[in-house]
């Protein structure tokens, strides 16, 4: 081993026994394991985990406040920030805030600026299904402002809001499902790679990169996206308030703009976040009050260390990078998976 992968190790091993230690240190100081107190959230952030906090955008009332959400980018469940840049989409920090409005009781009014092209329909799905509880619960209105594009997953997300907001440039619809594979049994047989799968049953490799899809393949996952498509089709019927047979002409994949997602019954409102964010407040006579955004603990102790170790571990030469490159996508592929996506994978 070279003395940079040497050195990379040992700073694995200290950052593997502070966090013991600073576990122990925690324990002594607050056996009851009350998570309340300003030791056990220090001690949080340093070990990594994640502390909700507040930051006031908006001065005001307050007892009677706005939560002002972001979704930005591709909602997916497995995206991870890097060190320094923490402006993708988190999808757990993203659930933790809609529990911690559920259980607030001068939060008076939500509004969620969406900028996402979709994702997941399985985080998609438990988004939408955490607002309809929130609002079900708190009766809360809940205000949409749609930014450069919100399709597909983000407008899954967007149906079922009291109001929704777009500018006349903003990217919207999208309504459908998309599952992606790649069939790349003529290159291997080319290049002289042979598929050897060994399977316990007709359809375990179904979507396999390495074979065309059967037809009996192909029937199997279109009735997973039609059925997908039918529940995204019903939250759009529903939220929207629309004849379902109104909402299926217009839900085979295309994007609208603004004006267009306004002529269809899409969005309520032509306006930018500012106009979403008074309307909110005059209908709901909340004009006072005061506007703020949650946010995480600061840079941890071991993600600076995990980064370090990641760093010295990951050098490579370029040809390194793109064979890892290449297995990272072809493994990917091997994987299909429904998303409520505009463009595709």
């Amino acid at each position: 081993m070279t003395t940079k992968r040497w050195t990379a190790v040992a700073i694995a091993i200290g950052l593997f026994v502070l966090s013991f230690i600073i576990n122990d240190l925690t324990l002594k100081i607050n056996p009851t394991g009350n998570s309340d107190n300003a030791v056990m959230e220090t001690a949080n952030t340093l070990l990594g985990q994640q502390v909700l906090s507040e930051t006031v955008v908006l001065k005001g009332n307050q007892s009677e406040r706005i939560a002002l959400l972001e979704i930005n980018g591709a909602i997916l469940a497995d995206q991870a920030s890097t060190l320094f840049d923490t402006s993708g989409y988190n999808h757990q920090f993203f659930m933790e805030q809609l529990e911690a409005i559920k259980t607030d009781n001068s939060v008076k009014g939500v509004l969620l600026a969406i900028n996402s092209p979709g994702g997941g329909t399985y985080e998609s799905a438990q988004i939408k299904d955490k607002i309809d509880e929130l609002q079900k619960v708190t009766k809360i209105p809940i205000y949409v402002s749609m930014g450069n594009v919100a399709a597909s997953g983000g407008y899954y997300i967007a149906a079922s809001a009291d109001k929704i907001f777009a500018s006349k440039e903003t990217l919207t619809g999208s309504i459908g499902v998309i599952m992606s594979s790649l069939n790349l049994s003529e290159l291997y047989e080319k290049i002289g790679i042979e598929d050897t799968t060994i399977k316990s049953g007709q359809f375990k490799d179904i979507g396999s990169a390495s074979k065309k899809m059967t037809d009996e393949e192909q029937l199997i996952l279109q009735g997973l996206v039609d059925d997908s498509y039918n529940r995204f089709i019903q939250v759009v019927t529903k939220g929207r308030n629309i004849d379902i047979n109104e909402v299926k002409a217009i839900s085979d994949g295309r994007i609208f703009d603004g004006v267009q997602a306004k002529k269809n019954g899409l969005i309520d409102q032509i306006g930018y976040q500012e106009d979403a964010l008074e309307a909110l407040k005059k209908d709901n006579q909340i004009e006072d009050a005061e506007v703020f955004q949650y946010s995480t603990g600061s840079l941890s102790f071991k993600s600076l260390l995990t980064s370090k170790v990641s760093q010295f571990v990951s050098q490579k030469n370029g040809s390194e990078k793109v064979v890892t490159e290449l297995t990272k996508q072809l493994s990917d592929a091997q994987s299909p998976r429904m998303m409520y996506l505009y463009g595709g994978e």
